[in-house]
């Protein structure tokens, strides 16, 4: 019984290549509609998992143990900020903090030998380096036995500018802002974006905290970068933070960023480009099942004699069914899986092309191939049933 049930499907498998291959140009066009179909599905759905991926590796080398607290201005601040911030007693209120380190920022001009560049300086102490990761090319990071001495730690774009050829920027050279000459005693490596964090350090040039009134009359902090202890609960951390904050510095409002929040932000939105380019690749889908359907019509149109030779030998109206859904599928299947081929080599080109690292998205190829077959099937089932309801007389009249 089985080995019958075997050469039936064998013979009509058989019979539906043979049908499509007499079908010739149509058939091939039909096939490219739902290649391209299928590729757009693939494709972009591993095109939306790749820059997803790519955007939640800025966080990497970051670190979700980073909170920044901000200080906004508004009309019920009657008290201005501060130059110095009681650090002991902010960690004292908040024992999860590993690093408290307040930050002064201010933009100039630096210059050496002729040259000049546009940087960020920062008032910084000793803890900003741990805080931020900072890697030092050479020299070392401000300590807390530099404050007030004319020392610099600088940024790796702003040495590169700063630096002659034959003569890059080393220790122990002196860079100017105003009329001031600060030291040069570590020079940062090059440092990835950072996005928690409102400092550039490639673009900027670091000096001692109270340091900062030799260019700058009246410096004040403008935010503190912390580093939390592993294992805590973020949300609860930044809370107390900000009241801390809010207790040191009265009358000042306090904004915490969260990192985990920008991330959960993110993956929203690239839950929400993910479906668009599922979408878009479900669209084509769509317009090569309808080439699918056009071709199974007119193949029915075609062979409405023959239908009425199987139906009066003895077919059952569900044996023509299957025979022309069989068809449909059959071509459907080709191309489902030429173009998840051609979907998974397109995102491949696409990441490196945009410089991402390409990883093959788990529900791109199930979902890539079971739509396109889905709607091989959806599409090829009305021409198989109208194949299936003819009347063997009047298909027999047909020349």
């Amino acid at each position: 019984m089985s080995l019958k049930v075997e050469q039936n499907a064998s013979q009509l498998l058989h019979e539906a290549f043979v049908s499509l291959r007499t079908l010739g140009k149509r058939s091939i066009l039909a096939l490219l509609g739902i290649i391209i179909g299928s590729s757009s599905v693939v494709a972009l759905i591993n095109i939306g998992h790749n820059a997803a991926e790519d955007a939640a590796a800025i966080f990497q080398n970051m670190g979700t143990d980073t909170l920044v607290a901000r200080f906004p201005a508004s009309a019920d601040s009657r008290m201005p900020m501060p130059t110095t911030l009681d650090t002991k007693a902010l960690s004292q209120a908040v024992p999860s903090l590993i690093d408290i380190a307040p930050t002064a920022l201010l933009s100039a001009t630096v210059t050496r030998n002729g040259r000049a560049a546009n940087a960020s300086v920062v008032g910084a102490t000793a803890e900003l380096a741990s805080a931020m990761r900072l890697q030092l090319r050479e020299g070392r990071f401000l300590s807390d036995f530099d404050q007030n001495e004319i020392y610099a730690v600088v940024g790796h774009q702003v040495a590169e500018a700063l630096g002659v050829p034959g003569a890059p920027l080393s220790i122990g050279d002196r860079v100017q802002i105003n009329d001031y000459l600060f030291l040069v005693i570590g020079i940062l490596q090059s440092q990835p974006s950072a996005v928690l964090v409102p400092i550039q350090a490639n673009d900027s040039l670091f000096l001692p905290q109270s340091s900062m009134r030799r260019i700058f009359p009246s410096p004040h902090i403008d935010n503190v970068v912390t580093r939390v202890a592993g294992g805590e609960d973020m949300e609860r951390i930044a809370t107390a933070l900000a009241e801390a904050l809010k207790t040191l510095l009265r009358g000042r409002e306090v904004e915490v960023q969260v990192p985990q929040q920008i991330i959960d932000g993110m993956t929203r939105q690239s839950r929400t480009f993910g479906y668009l380019l599922m979408a878009l690749g479900g669209i084509s889908l769509v317009g090569g099942g309808v080439g699918v359907m056009n071709v199974m019509l007119m193949n029915v149109a075609e062979r409405r004699r023959e239908i009425g030779i199987r139906m009066a030998l003895g077919a059952r109206q569900r044996d023509i069914r299957n025979l022309f859904l069989l068809e449909a599928v059959t071509l459907t299947a080709v191309g489902a899986l030429s173009g998840a081929i051609l979907g998974v080599t397109s995102a491949y080109i696409y990441a490196k092309m945009s410089g991402w690292h390409f990883s093959l998205a788990a529900a791109s190829l199930p979902l890539g191939i079971g739509s396109t077959l889905l709607v091989g099937l959806f599409f090829g089932l009305y021409p198989a049933i109208s194949a299936s309801r003819l009347q063997p007389v009047e298909a027999l009249r047909d020349e």
